[in-house]
């Protein structure tokens, strides 16, 4: 059978390969920064100087960001993914790469913190036209292609120099497949199965409709990181300079300075065929140490995998999310003692390290009861596993209670849902009512009634509005939300003030507006912010009456919280210890906040401390808040910040 009709030149198996070429890039860029900042020594206890320990554990922070924004990348990745109909891709080859699996110029390896392997990023993350070399013992085999002319039909890895050129390339081929058969057959998938704003604060965690949000979420991946003017403040290629130039001053003070344990390079669990660039891990201790965290990991890929098959409408999409990050902290402590630990007598020379071993296949399991059953048997078996290691080092302790919530959490977790039946009656469209933006970013909607104001940037998706009056807070929805007139405004007015960040405000046109509370209160939420209720200033300026501020120390927006301390897996307990202090004589009126410069917050005026069940902490009219998430003796201050390096500025 004859057919004039030529082969498009782009098709939607070329994008989806490539798309998994760059979750894989993406995946493999986060390991290997994790590995450097796993590796790091941490404070005066591990041989460093008081001025080498801030420095060094500055550093940690700042490789752990950028695996962070690695990971958004990852989530835009897979939000493209999902949107061309395919499922995302979590696997990866293990480590060390093969030349050739990826581009010459991408050499991937497990190593150490050095001054070769910190060069190594640098060179990573180097914007278009730099001349910075790669890392010494990081270099690849010259002249390797594996572009193969002549093929239409079979994808084939795309050849380029930097990362960044590889997403234009990719960004290229959507606007000509779209050119090919339209926007509406490309964007095909279903946005519910993506990630959004509303279960991750990852600035990649936002759905992709349409061409236009694809090449958005591309340019955040590029403008962020790969492939990011060298001007650009705050960029990876910046950060990485930055501490190379650091590294560089404090080696220059100290020849005898060691930022990192002497971990494994290219660590392995089994004698290796080809023993050449891999260390053979024989210690049995950091044998069971690495096997727990590549369990853990793993489980964490499946779970991320998971996320993907369940609609956005299905509590396990948010029950899965979470296990998922709070793996990644029983990883962390983990991968941390790991490089503390012997190799074997083999490799006497260097200690050991997490391998991140990849599952053969980490797709997800078909969503109901038997994937709940076998989450809750894989995480009961690593519990079992993290209480066989050592009990008396404080990471291996941290370990067991980390997995040990986990598995709490999926077990009383309720029922997965049945399944949805084959015919649903649509919903009533909703319509939102029009919003203006101010100066200051607050998005203004006219009601008949009251307008009501929402500042974004103190939202923590508490989704008060959205559960008590959701025909005016519409959830789900992409742009205006918000519909002035579909609720009574006394319900609305109720609703708002429940709002515990205050980025919901309103002004009645009866003049019936919010007023301070009778009683200022601070509450303490657990594994999160404060929740302020009072007439509060910050810096002299009026906040209005609700405020959440950050107590983890990782919010882009101090000094309200940003949601960070679920990306970081911050924890700290709302239920403290009750301090024995006599009740206010007032209780109410103004209350100031001056957070100091990389310090406390310094708090004036009546106030009373509440846990997150409203048991009374402490009353007091000054005191001194931890906002750096070290403190001993949260909620109140203990110096921790000045022994940590706490940052009050991003």
């Amino acid at each position: 059978m004859s057919n004039d009709k030529p082969v498009p030149a782009v098709s939607r198996e070329k994008i989806m390969h490539a798309l998994y070429e760059a979750a894989e890039i993406e995946h493999c860029l986060m390991c290997t920064y994790l590995y450097a900042a796993f590796s790091l020594r941490d404070g005066e206890g591990e041989g460093l100087t008081a001025e080498e320990a801030e420095a060094v554990g500055r550093w940690r922070r700042m490789i752990i960001g950028v695996a962070v924004d690695e990971m958004s990348h990852l989530v835009a990745v897979w939000n493209i993914t999902a949107a061309l109909g395919g499922a995302p891709h979590f696997g990866r080859a293990n480590f060390p790469l093969d030349p050739g699996y990826l581009p010459a110029g991408l050499v991937v390896k497990l190593a150490p913190f050095n001054e070769a392997v910190i060069q190594h990023f640098v060179y990573l993350e180097r914007p278009e036209g730099s001349q910075e070399p790669d890392g010494e013992g990081f270099e690849g085999p010259a002249g390797l292609t594996r572009a193969i002319p002549g093929l239409q039909l079979t994808p084939t890895g795309y050849d380029y120099r930097t990362v960044g050129e590889f997403y234009e390339e990719i960004s290229g081929n959507l606007r000509q497949f779209v050119e090919q058969i339209g926007e509406e057959a490309v964007f095909c998938g279903d946005p519910a199965l993506q990630l959004s704003q509303a279960e991750s604060r990852l600035v990649g965690a936002k759905p992709v409709t349409h061409l236009e949000s694809a090449l958005s979420a591309i340019e955040t991946i590029i403008i962020e990181g790969e492939g990011a003017p060298a001007d650009r403040d705050n960029s990876h290629f910046q950060r990485f300079t930055t501490i190379r130039e650091e590294y560089k001053a404090l080696k220059s003070k100290n020849p005898g300075f060691v930022a990192a344990h002497p971990a494994a390079v290219n660590p392995v669990l089994r004698r290796p065929p080809q023993p050449e660039g891999r260390v053979w891990i024989e210690d049995p201790d950091a044998m069971a140490t690495i096997d727990l965290a590549n369990a853990a990991y793993a489980l964490m890929l499946r779970l991320l995998a998971e996320v993907y098959a369940v609609p956005s409408s299905d509590d396990d999409k948010l029950l899965y999310l979470g296990t998922a990050i709070g793996l990644m902290q029983a990883l962390t402590v983990l991968a941390e003692r790991a490089a503390r630990l012997p190799a074997g007598a083999s490799n006497s020379h260097c200690n050991a390290g997490v391998s991140f071993t990849a599952l053969r296949d980490t797709a997800s399991f078909p969503p109901g009861v038997s994937a709940r059953r076998y989450y809750v048997e894989r995480m009961e078996e690593l519990g079992v596993a993290a209480q066989a290691i050592d009990q008396s080092d404080p990471r291996c302790q941290r370990a067991v209670k980390v997995l040990h919530d986990l598995v709490g959490r999926l077990r009383d977790a309720p029922p997965p849902k049945a399944a949805a039946p084959s015919v649903v009656t649509p919903l009533p469209a909703q319509v939102a009512s029009p919003a203006i933006k101010t100066d200051q970013g607050i998005e203004v909607v006219e009601g008949r009634d009251l307008t009501i104001m929402f500042d974004e940037r103190r939202c923590i998706h508490a989704r008060f509005c959205v559960t008590q009056a959701p025909a005016t807070f519409l959830a789900n929805v992409e742009g205006s939300w918000i519909s002035a007139d579909a609720t009574e405004p006394e319900l609305v007015s109720c609703t708002i003030r429940q709002c515990p960040s205050g980025a919901l405000s309103y002004r009645r046109k009866d003049g019936h507006n919010e007023t301070a509370p009778p009683v200022n209160l601070l509450s303490l939420r657990e594994n999160g912010p404060y929740a302020v209720r009072a007439s509060l200033e910050i810096d002299g300026e009026g906040v209005g009456f609700r405020a959440t501020l950050c107590r983890c120390g990782a919010s882009a927006n101090k000094p309200f919280c940003d949601g960070s301390h679920s990306r970081i897996g911050f924890t700290a307990t709302g239920e403290p210890a009750s301090v024995d202090s006599p009740a206010l004589a007032v209780r109410d009126g103004p209350l100031s906040v001056r957070p100091q410069t990389d310090g406390p917050l310094q708090v004036e005026g009546n106030l009373e401390i509440t846990s997150g069940t409203g048991r009374r902490i402490a009353c007091v009219r000054s005191a001194r808040l931890c906002r750096c998430g070290g403190s001993a003796s949260k909620p109140f201050c203990d110096g921790t910040h000045a022994r940590i390096g706490f940052r009050s500025a991003n």
